[in-house]
């Protein structure tokens, strides 16, 4: 067998763990649909798998992953666009009732994006995905602390992110009819520490956990 023997292994691991202790659940998703009620728009970073974090069960999130949990603007030129396809998918197909940007600490993309690149400075395709971040970037007030000034910049895409969600105008319509509630959350991975944006007081709070 050509995979990885850690898959191999972990697959062993959930048929006798988590699948026989929920296969009735398995068998139940696996005859008809899925109908989560949550979306969420994370980062590919390996350290911050939201299933994991939330304790997800099978069915119960949608998740799509992107290098920096970005959302584009609404642009249906006929491009390809992953994570405007799954938005559509998951808002007009599935229904879901919330939609979540979770960023993290840390993030690879955002410093490649702020910082020199580094071996990322010549890429085929990371560079223009991250180049919205740069202008983001430029309007959070420079801190001391480049740890902290970090921070500030992931927090500050998530709330880009957001804004851009409301450039969808399926999106727009239903949070206004109260059908669909949009959520900004950062997570610290050292830490294990969840913070959530609150966009009336435009302010970023630590939840009890």
């Amino acid at each position: 067998m050509s995979l990885p023997k850690r898959l191999l292994d972990g697959y062993a691991n959930f048929r006798k763990g988590r699948y026989a202790s929920e296969s009735e659940r398995y068998l139940r998703l696996g005859e008809g649909q899925q109908k989560p009620t949550i979306m969420m728009i994370a980062c590919c970073d390996s350290r911050a798998a939201p299933e994991t974090i939330f304790d997800a069960g099978p069915g119960e999130m949608f998740v799509v992953r992107n290098v920096a949990n970005l959302v584009p603007p609404y642009t249906p030129d006929g491009g390809h666009h992953a994570t405007s396809a799954a938005l559509e998918f998951a808002v007009l197909s599935l229904g879901v009732e919330h939609l979540v940007v979770m960023g993290h600490g840390r993030c690879g993309g955002i410093r490649a994006a702020v910082g020199d690149g580094g071996p990322l400075s010549h890429t085929d395709f990371i560079g223009s995905w991250m180049r919205a971040i740069k202008d983001v970037a430029r309007a959070v007030p420079r801190s001391g602390d480049a740890a902290l000034h970090e921070r500030h910049i992931e927090r500050a895409s998530i709330e880009h992110s957001l804004a851009n969600l409301r450039t969808f105008p399926w999106i727009r319509m239903k949070e206004a009819r109260k059908e669909l509630s949009l959520h900004g959350i950062w997570f610290d991975i050292s830490m294990g520490e969840l913070h959530a944006h609150d966009e009336s007081n435009v302010a970023w709070e630590l939840i009890a956990g």
